[in-house]
């Protein structure tokens, strides 16, 4: 919830006009200045809906009727009355069957409803259903925690800057929760293997498996659901063998299996990025190392009880793998890539050790003019 400072004089609860669809919803004062936060972050009206738990367009009708303009200051009356509805009568019908069989979808309560006698349409089940279904309890979440040195979650996060999209490679170490992270324009292989070999030299070692999302510059193909086998990049294959590391992957839509390196993306986005602005991507990345050495890695991480960088130094740093004796030479990828874009074509430099001779259009001219006069000869 977002810490703002109340107006002295303002009313316990700041009321909202609603659709019809919704009747007798009261939202407090805070509510308006998170919708109002949220709204300047960036958050897509869905998001935001799922976060204030209201319908998309009860948000979509506050911003168009202009009521988050309306004035704090101002005496609005502390509640709402209730509206009435062709539905009212038949909630015990919604209730009773939701009650017996909780996943019956809108449109059958619909069907249900209507066979009753319920004139309306099916916006107003629809809405009221989602409001009074019952949820399932939530699995219990096992963490799973590794021991020092074995493992480090890797994963991309995207953010955008005045200059353009960048994409943040964040590495963390299991164990200690130690993080690296810096931001790059693409999410390419190229970008990993650099990154992961920036990570490395910033932890002074390698620990023994990296643990993946689905990165398509990682895993090819995930198989295993159907019995088959993890296919893997064969350009990172390599990568991992020269730096003596096992590649894993989560299982498709199992991310949460990877939520060391998850919770880490939201507080980099809340405490790093926003609230601060940047010149460029020397000046973002040199911050973001800054902040890692004194905020990041030197606060007391809440599941681990214990300071990141502290427990990394004595109980996981002395653990890591060595440094490779060099950095990783790709056999496909060409150490410098850059393409200069036309509106045709892509030109690339050529392949090192290929010679390009450049020639004027005259000499072209006279090759087309030789040919022609042996195709007339023959």
């Amino acid at each position: 919830m977002l810490d703002v400072a109340r107006p002295r004089d303002a009313l316990a609860f700041f009321t909202f006009d609603v659709p019809p669809a919704e009747p007798g919803v009261v939202f407090g004062w805070d509510t308006l200045v998170l919708l109002k936060h949220l709204l300047d972050e960036g958050l897509t009206k869905t998001d935001i809906a799922k976060r204030l738990g209201v319908s998309r367009r009860v948000i979509h009708h506050w911003i168009q009727t202009g009521q988050l303009d309306r004035d704090l200051e101002s005496a609005p009356p502390r509640s709402m009355r209730p509206r009435p509805t062709k539905l009212d009568a038949y909630h015990a019908i919604i209730h009773d069957r939701l009650a017996t069989y909780p996943e019956l979808s809108a449109t059958r309560l619909f069907e249900e409803v209507r066979a009753a006698g319920y004139l309306g349409g099916i916006t107003q089940v629809r809405d009221y259903a989602a409001r009074v279904r019952p949820q399932p309890a939530p699995e219990p979440l096992v963490r799973f925690e590794t021991p020092p040195a074995h493992q480090a979650q890797v994963d991309f996060a995207e953010f955008r800057f005045p200059w353009g999209k960048r994409s943040a490679l964040l590495v963390v170490l299991g164990y200690s929760r130690l993080l690296w992270v810096q931001f790059y324009p693409r999410q390419t292989l190229t970008t990993i293997l650099t990154g992961l070999e920036a990570a490395f030299a910033y932890f002074g070692g390698v620990p023994r498996e990296l643990l993946f999302d689905q990165l398509k510059a990682v895993i090819v193909e995930d198989q295993r659901a159907d019995g088959g086998k993890l296919l893997e990049n064969p350009e990172f294959l390599r990568f991992a063998r020269h730096w003596s590391f096992r590649i894993r992957a989560c299982r498709p839509y199992r991310a949460k299996t990877k939520g060391k390196v998850e919770r880490p993306v939201r507080y980099l986005r809340s405490n790093f990025v926003y609230g601060r602005e940047f010149v460029g991507d020397a000046d973002l990345n040199a911050e973001v190392l800054r902040w890692l050495d004194t905020t990041a890695n030197q606060r007391v991480h809440r599941t681990i009880n214990a300071v990141p960088r502290e427990r990394f130094e004595a109980d996981e740093h002395a653990l890591l793998q060595p440094l490779a004796a060099r950095s990783y030479r790709p056999l496909v990828l060409p150490a410098e890539r850059t393409a200069r874009r036309t509106a045709l074509h892509t030109i690339l430099p050529p392949p090192a050790g290929i010679i390009v001779e450049q020639r004027a259009l005259v000499q072209y001219q006279s090759l087309v003019e030789d040919s022609d006069l042996a195709a007339e000869v023959a």
